[in-house]
């Protein structure tokens, strides 16, 4: 079975206007769309790093007991949940560099490295 949603729990956790701590939540991979579509975003245009905001507030489909998530949601999280959820976004989206093997030609002794990701970067 193809897995398109992920479950998670962050590392600090978002606390609403109430005092709500809330830790566990859902994300789906990612679309064309989702990568695309906040490219015209004025907000990105205008700070590129805000682009992640927008990425993660189209994917999170849960967060705790929250009825929707949106970019002042993802704004609110704390340095290190933003952290983990974008190293989460690019892992299970295919993304992140992935650790690999290799032996030296020259003294064979074997190390590990990342693999390039998808398309060469």
């Amino acid at each position: 079975m193809f897995i398109t949603e992920h479950e998670f729990e962050l590392p600090y956790g978002y606390v609403d206007k109430d005092g709500t701590l809330h830790r566990s939540g859902i994300m789906r991979l990612a679309t064309a769309a989702d990568e695309i579509l906040p490219m015209k975003d004025p907000r990105v245009l205008n700070l590129p790093a805000y682009l992640i905001v927008i990425l993660l507030s189209r994917v999170i489909v849960r967060l705790g007991t929250l009825p929707q998530i949106n970019p002042g949601i993802v704004e609110g999280l704390f340095s290190a949940d933003l952290a983990f959820l974008q190293e989460m976004y690019n892992r299970i989206n295919g993304l992140a560099h992935r650790p690999i093997e290799v032996k030296c030609p020259k003294c064979s002794e074997i190390f590990e490295t990342a693999a390039a990701r998808p398309g060469g970067s």
